[in-house]
């Protein structure tokens, strides 16, 4: 049921928004159906069934079918039925029932225990039908007009009100593997088909639409299970047709979007595992940070307020060489200051959000410049800092600290 936003827009020119005034197409190719519960007893019979069969749902409904036509349907459709009480897959067949005259298409399949049957004679009357030949053409010429516009994909039209879907043109059958073409499935076959994970979503989502007055389309994605028992990735997107100010009928189409589906899934694994690589690269330069903030404390900075408390003790017990020794401890006192300042820069960054990561790379490396004897050269090639948030931010600023410490430490490098 997918529509792209430009036949979107190519329907709405056409026809205009919400002005398709068509018959529903199970009107014009005057699909019978009818279901049956595992008793055989009718539970539904439409209009269409009336004029091909020639009985009355009245006189039909909650009566067996066989007991009713018992002389008259053909035993092969007895075996067919039979055996699509027992498995779940559609079954297609085609029949001459010799007492109407005719050859009957049916499509039958089994759901929620109940059997459902499409089926077509290709020798219906058009009398007392809607339209003639010529008017049942050139609404079935309209129609497909408007659904080539929409897509290429899996056409149907949706009774809402008596939740039937028509499945039109063999789409479903070429994708899924049903075999069900130009025919009637129930709402209820559908809604078996989708992913046990999917089905309270979608059937929430819809029941939002159609409570919703004035919506236009319902799209959804989900996953749909496939004749073959596997499951396939889906987008369905209707337009709605209005009755009376209240929906009544969709028609749309379905796309398979598996591809779409798997390639983002990869997409949003991959940068997971980007994700991780970052994050194991700044706890490797956390780690080897605190061990050097732990050496430097230990052998520089410790060493350096124990010979201010060295001096400031001699200065407290020498008279004559008290001026030297607090002259002394000043100047050690001042070195501590400066070598915590350095830590401390080295721990704290300034907040990205004021300067950005790039301005706080500059401010590292014109630091380093100042003490080592070595050419940086540093570029910059369209970053966008506003795509990047301050946690990745100070990851990247880490780990660029990382590097330039193990550079001017180990390589001996000049530029």
């Amino acid at each position: 049921m997918a529509l792209s936003p430009a036949a979107t827009n190519g329907i709405e020119k056409a026809i205009g928004k919400n002005k398709y005034t068509g018959k529903p197409v199970t009107e014009i190719l005057t699909n019978g159906f009818f279901t049956l519960d595992q008793k055989w007893t009718v539970k539904y019979w439409n209009g269409a069934a009336e004029k091909i069969l020639g009985v009355k749902a009245k006189e039909i409904v909650g009566k067996n079918i066989w007991e009713k036509f018992v002389s008259v349907i053909p035993v092969e459709f007895y075996s067919v039925y039979d055996k699509a009480f027992r498995q779940d897959t559609p079954v297609h067949f085609k029949e001459y029932w010799r007492e109407k005259g005719t050859w009957i298409d049916v499509v039958t399949y089994y759901c929620n225990e109940t059997l459902f049957v499409s089926f077509k004679s290709s020798k219906q009357p058009n009398s007392g039908y809607p339209g003639n030949p010529e008017e049942q053409l050139k609404t079935l010429t309209e129609l497909y007009r408007y659904v080539t516009e929409i897509t290429n994909d899996c056409l149907w039209e949706w009774d809402l009100k008596n939740g039937e879907i028509f499945w039109i043109d063999g789409g479903h059958k070429r994708m899924f593997g049903y075999h069900i073409e130009n025919a009637l499935v129930s709402q209820s076959f559908w809604e078996s088909r989708i992913h046990p994970e999917d089905i309270e979503k979608v059937l929430s989502e819809l029941e939002t639409m159609l409570q919703t007055k004035g919506t236009d389309t319902w799209e959804i994605e989900y996953r749909f299970r496939k004749a073959d028992g596997s499951y396939t990735s889906v987008h369905d997107r209707g337009h709605i047709i209005y009755e009376r100010n209240k929906p009544s009928r969709m028609i749309g189409a379905t796309r398979d979007i598996t591809e779409k589906v798997m390639l983002k899934k990869k997409l949003e694994a991959d940068g997971l595992a980007r994700q991780k690589e970052i994050a194991s690269a700044v706890l490797i330069a956390q780690e080897k940070e605190r061990g050097e903030i732990g050496r430097e404390l230990h052998d520089n900075l410790n060493q350096v307020l124990s010979a201010i408390k060295m001096y400031t003790q001699m200065a407290m017990h020498n008279e004559n060489n008290r001026e030297a020794y607090l002259q002394k401890s000043i100047e050690l006192t001042d070195n501590a200051i400066a070598t915590i300042r350095n830590i401390s820069k080295s721990l704290v960054l300034p907040g990205v959000h004021i300067i950005g990561v790039l301005e706080n790379i500059k401010n590292l490396l014109r630091d380093l410049r100042m003490i080592n004897p070595i050419r940086i050269d540093f570029f910059e090639y369209e970053i966008d800092e506003t795509t990047l948030d301050e946690k990745l931010q100070v990851h990247i600023f880490r780990i660029v600290q990382e590097q330039l410490n193990n550079i001017l430490k180990h390589s001996n490098a000049s530029h």
